[in-house]
């Protein structure tokens, strides 16, 4: 059981590795700039991939108000697809307040895409200007890498005394390559059974449905090294002399995802239809650490230590859930939509007993 179940585990952590990886490959096109315009242009960038992580974090955790009996158990495995809204796929330059020298260049557009933008929107060239207002750096924004964002679920659910049931996730954290880097996460949520409070034991003889409230956290890991060297023909300034180790260049990060939801569900033998209403907030917290060179003059650069660090609330909305659940003996197949700030679509499949 071991063996499979650390399949599986590695398996999504991959999907959402790959997705989450493509952010460092345009990390060094980003860091062509002092750190407040770096921070800005990394923040207007990347804002879709944190909501979209955000949103798909806190999906997935339930597709029934129906609660389990006393120790009974089911293990769950899906996976979630969050679409950017059009408004989220690019982003104006000139609306970021970036320093005097950072310009887009004559004949560039000032609209970029996002990291889930549109692919038929090419990356603005932008020049780099020294106080003395001499350009000394041309370089492009990076392209759109990805249309939507997956992100995984694997937890355990566990029926406790009182129409409760406790779930467990958990992906430990796992390194898949040098250059990919590694993630992890683990969540707790409780899901009540309302009905028996309100009605009492006969609520399954008197009421034709179920309804419970349910309360979920989850915490995702990232970390990513990263390679941002001098450009050609370039050396340090005065104020850089000893900070030129670029070795231990990374980027770092964590987001809190936190769901509350009322369910209403009914079983029709085997098939559940479900819906919800709720509240999603995710928290992200997301920093490159290490020396990184920018060019500062035409023959130098200057060194900045840990450029930026971003602390944001990235999703804040009332959501909406409906979808189902299919009952098979021990196997159990989930789908579901939800509606919120950020569209999505969940769907697995788990193990009853």
């Amino acid at each position: 059981m071991k063996k499979p179940l650390l399949s599986v585990m590695a398996i999504l952590s991959f999907i959402t590795l790959r997705a989450t990886a493509q952010t460092s490959d345009g990390v060094s096109q980003l860091l062509r700039t002092a750190p407040g315009d770096a921070t800005k242009l990394f923040s207007a960038y990347a804002n879709p991939l944190f909501k979209s992580l955000g949103t798909g974090l806190n999906n997935g955790w339930t597709n029934t108000a129906k609660t389990k009996g006393l120790l009974h158990f089911e293990l769950r495995v899906s996976v979630s697809d969050v679409f950017t809204p059009a408004s989220d796929k690019t982003f104006d330059i000139n609306q970021l307040g970036l320093s005097s020298s950072v310009k887009v260049a004559s004949g560039s557009s000032s609209i970029a895409p996002t990291f889930t933008g549109s692919k038929n929107v090419t990356p603005p060239t932008l020049d780099l200007y020294s106080n003395n207002g001499i350009r000394v750096d041309r370089f492009t924004l990076p392209a759109r890498q990805i249309s939507s964002i997956p992100t995984p679920q694997l937890q355990l659910t566990a029926g406790l005394p009182g129409n409760t049931d406790v779930t467990i996730r958990a992906i430990p954290k796992t390194k898949i390559s040098d250059d990919i880097g590694s993630i992890g996460m683990f969540g707790f949520g409780l899901k009540h059974d309302i009905m028996s409070d309100i009605i009492g034991n006969t609520a399954a003889q008197i009421v034709p449905f179920n309804l419970a409230v349910l309360a979920g956290y989850t915490h995702f890991s990232y970390e990513d090294p990263l390679s941002v060297q001098p450009s050609t023909g370039k050396a340090p300034d005065a104020s850089s002399t000893g900070k030129t180790d670029f070795s231990t260049q990374r980027i770092q990060g964590h987001l809190n995802g936190f769901n509350a939801q009322v369910i209403i569900s009914k079983k029709l033998m085997f098939f559940t239809p479900f819906a919800a209403v709720g509240y999603s907030t995710a928290k992200t917290n997301v920093g490159l650490l290490g020396n990184y060179p920018v060019t500062s003059g035409l023959t130098t650069y200057t060194v900045y230590t840990d450029p930026i660090r971003i602390k944001q609330n990235s999703i804040n909305t009332v959501k909406l859930d409906a979808g189902f659940q299919l009952d098979l003996s021990v196997f159990k197949f989930y789908a579901s939509g939800s509606l919120g700030e950020y569209k999505s679509v969940n769907a697995g499949i788990g193990l009853g007993f």
